[in-house]
């Protein structure tokens, strides 16, 4: 909301000194967003001044039109003498009143004024166009102004050039703040000054003499006022104190009618509309549209109507897509010479509509249509039901006066019974809520100069005023008074958090996961947790999966992504594409969080209670009909995992950096894994490992790691050699042995032995370190497969797998005889159990 200071003084005697600057400390300290004070007429300089046009010498033999003008100033140059203007513009003729800038003028933007030569002739100033004077982008000509303004005139002070416009971001709930009324209200109580308040006007009483209307949803409008003014002179303009408030405000002038109902509009905050009376056929009625119905906009649009939609209509069908915009067919016509006679034609009729509309309605309406209008931004936040008929007579009243019309006695009114909004709230519930002792008398006072009447003691019975619809409980009330009161002045006071709590072990293990991935080299990168089916058809799960089964959204914000995540792995995915088209190839991301796995069994969710808290009972009544929602861990790599340089060769990612990222969130938990081959979407059948753990004595799967199908990785546009793992850490909790505890270091050094067994092919590696770590014993700190061979050697389907020992006592250096047979015990344990052979014996 664009506010000038010249006009909000109209409605508060500011002090005189009061700037922009000053008005913006108080309106931010009492709670509203001014986000800029804009200077107009910053560095502007005259001498800027009405001029007439004497005669006009086009010249020839330029690319564009050129024409040298005499100028009438006055006695503004000095000698009284005709200025000779050179100017480009063709939208004015001899005798047409212009502004002219003489020589020593300086323009906005630091454009100074000198007489030169141009085009072969000396130029003794300029004829100025709207945007060279910074009062609008309209560079198709230059400014003609009504006859009636002396040459030699100052136009700084005609254009009103010079002014301070509060640009003010107005929050969903202040609707009332979209209006010259509703700023004023807040400056006024600001500074303890008395307001006057514009829609406080004689309206004459409604009679059966009005212009007959219909309402059949009182629901979606339950107020309409309709006047009727005619004799209107179509060939008046709208006055230029009237243009400049407008554009000032961030509007465009287009005609005498509309420039009123958009003023009226910026003025009260009630939007109107004029329709030309000639062009409307019999009663006009309010009701919701035909689903189909057809309907073309002031803008030209033709638009399909949806049966939520509220129309205003006459006897031919739609004639407004109510409180968004009016209807084409009714439109104010322009002034218009007739060829034949001359005389000039146009609306010399019309009839206002002054209405109020359900919020949710309009909103609807809007959003539907993509087309948000200056009057449904209003109607959406909440307009002043009471000011509808001061609205219609300020709109009639200033037809008359600036186009010459006559009000017509009809008055129409229809009004559906409502009665005022009470709230009950104890005396000191402010105070309560701010930790501030206010008072009874500050509380009182803070709500009267809000606008509500104010009944009581120790409990308040407070009447809120029609136009501030967001107050509806005793802490909306709160909220006022505490924002009047300043909330710079709200004590600062830190909060005591009650001794003995800490982390749970839930939070300590996801603060350990994310520590130990980002250690290891991992970015983590933070997801919507929005999906759709798309994404899922290109993860390649089959159609009984149960990765399928998602939780849909009501109202999603995106309809390609309307359900709950039930993996982690397309936001990382998608993540890592994005990184990867901007340059960064070598990528490794991180997620924890939420999955959303519907059973299919939870109950419908119950609408809970918004007056008081929900029971015990209720919010676990809730809590049961949410999906299940475990917590995993996810990762992606692509690209190289290490550099290639001066030192060697780089080495790019595979399935084992997957696997490894498992194992490391594992042993972030305290869980040894156990990993095994696997075929699992979305992940290459042959590169696909299970990560196993024990769980109450049976092991279960926790997650899957490797390479990612080729089919996959085409679909989701990454690198062909992409890999991911998703792990679960619920799981992962349940098989941990409690606390994780710090590890023992050990003084003693450490014995080293290797060993290399041949298998089958077949045989599983993870088989193969289960029998070494049995058959080895306590003795065993730690067990690596560091090289798996295959040659014609061993002969066919036969493998060897390398594996380094590490054997170490807590309490003595061990012997090699000691580490020796630790060493036999294992192969010999893995020989029994695999089948392995001890490689060279």
């Amino acid at each position: 909301m664009r506010v000038p200071l010249s006009w909000l003084r109209e409605y508060v005697d500011l002090p005189a000194g009061e700037t922009g600057r000053d008005v913006q400390a108080k309106l931010v300290s009492a709670g509203l967003e001014v986000e800029t004070v804009e200077q107009l007429g910053a560095g502007l300089k005259g001498p800027l001044v009405v001029g007439r046009v004497l005669a006009i010498e086009t010249l020839e033999g330029f690319k564009k039109p050129i024409r040298y003008c005499q100028v009438d100033v006055g006695q503004a140059n000095g000698t009284g003498e005709p200025q000779n203007v050179i100017c480009g513009a063709t939208n004015f003729a001899v005798g047409d009143k212009v502004v002219v800038s003489l020589p020593g003028a300086v323009l906005p933007g630091g454009f100074a004024i000198s007489a030169r030569k141009t085009y072969g002739r000396v130029s003794e100033g300029m004829i100025c166009s709207a945007a060279e004077l910074d009062m609008s982008d309209d560079h198709k000509g230059i400014i003609v102004l009504p006859p009636e303004h002396e040459a030699g005139s100052d136009a700084i002070e005609l254009l009103e050039l010079v002014d301070e416009v509060l640009d003010i971001a107005v929050t969903p709930d202040r609707g009332y703040c979209l209006s010259l009324r509703g700023i004023a209200r807040e400056v006024a109580t600001a500074y303890g000054l008395p307001l006057r308040d514009p829609a406080l006007l004689d309206v004459p009483a409604p009679n059966a003499h009005g212009y007959p209307v219909q309402v059949a949803d009182r629901i979606g409008c339950d107020r309409f006022t309709a006047r009727t003014v005619t004799g209107l002179d179509p060939e008046a303009h709208s006055p230029i104190w009237l243009q400049r408030r407008l554009q000032k405000a961030g509007m465009r002038p287009v005609s005498l009618a509309v420039d009123i109902t958009n003023y009226v509009m910026l003025e009260l905050g009630q939007p109107l509309h004029a329709y030309d009376r000639s062009r409307v056929s019999g009663t006009i009625g309010v009701r919701r549209a035909e689903l189909g119905e057809k309907f073309t906009t002031l803008d030209g649009t033709k638009r399909v109507l949806d049966a939520e939609d509220l129309v205003i209509t006459d006897d031919n069908g739609p004639i407004g897509l109510a409180g968004v915009m009016g209807g084409a067919n009714t439109e104010i016509a322009d002034a218009v010479p007739d060829p034949e006679t001359g005389a000039v034609r146009g609306t010399t009729e019309v009839v206002i509509e002054a209405a109020h509309f359900d919020a949710v309605s309009i909103a609807r309406t809007a959003r539907r249509h993509k087309l948000s209008s200056e009057a449904s931004r209003r109607f959406e936040r909440g307009v002043d039901p009471a000011a509808a008929s001061a609205a219609a007579q300020r709109t009639v009243d200033l037809l008359v006066l600036l186009a010459g019309g006559t009000a017509e006695a009809g008055v129409t009114e229809i009004i559906a019974p409502s009665a005022p909004r009470t709230i009950t709230v104890p005396a000191d519930h402010p105070d309560r809520v701010a930790g501030v002792t206010y008072g009874r008398e500050t509380v009182v006072r803070r709500l009267q100069q809000v606008g509500c009447d104010v009944y009581g003691a120790d409990t308040l019975t407070v009447t809120v005023p029609s136009w501030r619809p967001d107050l509806r409980d005793p802490n909306d009330l709160a909220e006022e008074v505490i924002r009047l009161e300043g909330y710079e002045n709200l004590p600062s006071t830190l909060p005591r958090p009650p001794a003995g709590r800490g982390l749970t072990e839930r939070q300590r293990l996801h603060r350990r996961v994310g520590r130990a991935l980002a250690g290891a080299g991992y970015v983590e990168a933070l997801n919507y947790p929005f999906i759709g089916d798309e994404v899922l058809d290109q993860l390649g799960l089959a159609a009984d999966d149960p990765r399928r089964d998602t939780v849909r959204l009501v109202n999603p914000l995106s309809d390609a992504e309307p359900a709950l995540r039930t993996t982690l792995l397309p936001g990382l995915l998608a993540a890592l594409r994005r990184n990867d088209g901007r340059g960064a190839h070598d990528l490794a991301l991180f997620e924890t969080g939420l999955v959303f796995r519907a059973t299919g069994d939870e109950p419908p969710a119950a609408v809970l209670p918004v007056d008081h808290r929900p029971s015990d009972e209720e919010i676990a009544e809730l809590n049961a009909a949410l999906p299940s929602q475990p917590r995993r861990a996810a990762v992606v790599l692509s690209g190289a995992r290490e550099q290639a340089g001066w030192w060697g060769k780089g080495t790019p990612v595979s399935w084992a950096d997957a696997v490894e990222a498992g194992r490391i969130v594992a042993r972030a938990a305290g869980v040894e894994l156990t990993v095994r081959q696997d075929q699992q979407d979305p992940w290459h059948p042959g590169r696909c490992a299970a990560l196993l753990a024990v769980v109450d004595g049976q092991e279960i799967l926790v997650g899957n790691a490797g390479e990612l199908h080729p089919r996959v990785t085409k679909a989701l546009g990454v690198a062909e050699r992409t890999c991911a793992m998703e792990i679960d850490l619920d799981r992962l909790e349940r098989a941990a042995p409690g606390p994780v505890q710090a590890p023992h270091v050990s003084s003693f050094p450490v014995a080293t032995q290797d060993v290399a067994l041949v298998v089958d092919a077949s045989v599983a590696a993870a088989d193969v370190e289960a029998a070494l770590r049995a058959g080895a014993g306590e003795l065993l700190e730690s067990l690596r497969l560091f090289d798996v061979f295959t040659g014609e050697q061993l002969g066919e389907g036969r493998k060897s797998l390398a594996y380094a020992l590490r054997f170490r006592a807590p309490d003595r250096t061990l012997t090699a005889e000691e580490a020796s047979a630790a060493r036999d015990a294992a192969v010999a344990a893995a020989v029994e159990r695999t089948g392995a052979a001890l490689r060279g014996a």
